[in-house]
Order: C-alpha cells, then sequence, then structure tokens
C-alpha cells in the first residue's frame, strides 16, 4: 500500500505525496486516507475525486497481488493456531474495504467462520483449504462508522466473537493508527515490528508490549 498511494495520488488527482505522510495513513481507512493524501497534498478531495482514486487503488492493489501472491509473514499462521488451540478468538481488523479484503484472504487460503447470522464481519465459511487459516471473524473498513484510529472495528470483532471485557482482548498491529485504535478501544495495544516502524518509532505512542513479530504473541498470553 505505502508504494501505491504515492504514484497513484499523484497520477490521479496531481497532489504531491510524501513518505511520512503516506505512514501517518497507514492501518487507516483507504478511503479516509485517500481524502486525506489529496488534501495535503493540495488537491481537491471532491467525492468523484476520491471515488475515482480508491478504484484507481483497488486496481493497482489487484494487479500487484496477481503478480505477486501474499504470503503469511513468519509465524503468523503458527501462532493462529496456537491461539485458536487454546481456545482464544482470533480476529482480523483491516482498513481494506471488504470487497478488496475477502479475495486477500482466499489468495491465502484463509476462510472465514461463520458468525452467527450477524452482518459484516463473518462472511466466509469453515471450508477452505486443509489445515488452512480459519479466522473467527474479519472486519473490514466500510463495515463500521469509522476506521482505524477509531477504536469501532476492534469492538465490532469483540460483538462478532461475543467477548464483552476489553480486558480479555490484545489488538496488534504494526502502524501507529494500530496502536492508537487498541489504546481508544480499552485493549492490550501491541505493536509489531513487521512494518516500516522500528522500534523507537512505535514506543512513541501508547503501548504494553513491542514485539518482533505475530509469532512472539503466544508467549504473551501466558
Amino acid at each position: 500500500m505505502d508504494g501505491l498511494f504515492p504514484v497513484q495520488v499523484r497520477r490521479e488527482t496531481g497532489a504531491g505525496t510524501t513518505a511520512e505522510g503516506v505512514q501517518a495513513w497507514m492501518g487507516a481507512d483507504k478511503v479516509e486516507a485517500i481524502t486525506a493524501l489529496i488534501e495535503a497534498g493540495g488537491g481537491t478531495a471532491s467525492a468523484k475525486t476520491v471515488r475515482n482514486a480508491f478504484a484507481r487503488f483497488k486496481k493497482l492493489l489487484a494487479d500487484s497481488y496477481a503478480a505477486n501472491p501474499p504470503k503469511p509473514l513468519p509465524g503468523v499462521e503458527d501462532a493462529i493456531r496456537e491461539l485458536q488451540g487454546r481456545g482464544v478468538k482470533v480476529a482480523l481488523t483491516t482498513g481494506f474495504s471488504r470487497d478488496v479484503a475477502e479475495p486477500l484472504l482466499a489468495g491465502l487460503g484463509w476462510t472465514i467462520a461463520h458468525d452467527g447470522g450477524s452482518t459484516g464481519g463473518g462472511s466466509g465459511t469453515t471450508g477452505g483449504a486443509p489445515g488452512g487459516i480459519v479466522l473467527d471473524a474479519v472486519v473490514c473498513a466500510d463495515d463500521v462508522a469509522a476506521g482505524r484510529p477509531a477504536p469501532y472495528m476492534i469492538h465490532r470483532a469483540m460483538e462478532i466473537t461475543g467477548i464483552q471485557d476489553v480486558r480479555e482482548v490484545l489488538a496488534a498491529g504494526d502502524t501507529s493508527n494500530d496502536l492508537l485504535a487498541a489504546t481508544r478501544a480499552g485493549v492490550t495495544a501491541v505493536g509489531v515490528l513487521t512494518g516500516k516502524l522500528d522500534r523507537t518509532a512505535l514506543q512513541q505512542h501508547p503501548h504494553h508490549h513491542i514485539l518482533d513479530g505475530v509469532g512472539d504473541i503466544p508467549a504473551v498470553l501466558v
């Protein structure tokens, strides 16, 4: 995403972008991010401009993933299996809209468990490839009123998975918006060093733990 945004915004709207500006919106709702980046770059973020830019972004993203199929980061699938084996519910929250997120999950061979009929966040099935990951919930930016750093996606994941106490929830991510959303949601905020931000940068934001990667999360939940 960070490589696509600057190119796309410049080409489609004429607005300039910087690496710092893009990083500030990593993890956020993509429509909100495009709108903010256009405005910050001196462009006019009309509804039509944003709509066209988002459509172009999705096309660029689809082309990129078609050429380079997504792969889980090392340790992620093992960590998910270990957590679920302990009875821990695992949900994914994403700044992508559902029409973007679900094909990416399908490319990974991941599916979504039935959510008992609630709308949004669980339209998949428990099928998939043998041994594939079955997430307990997936919440996308267009399932809620606002994406990160708002806390809504985390709270929606709690609703789907039947968790009522924020003290029982850990939210991990590799951007400042991930940590802000977790803090605002009142859950344990964990930064992971798999994104563009290093330990020093992540530590500037409210957090409970900074870990090398998602694979280290099971050790935190002892």
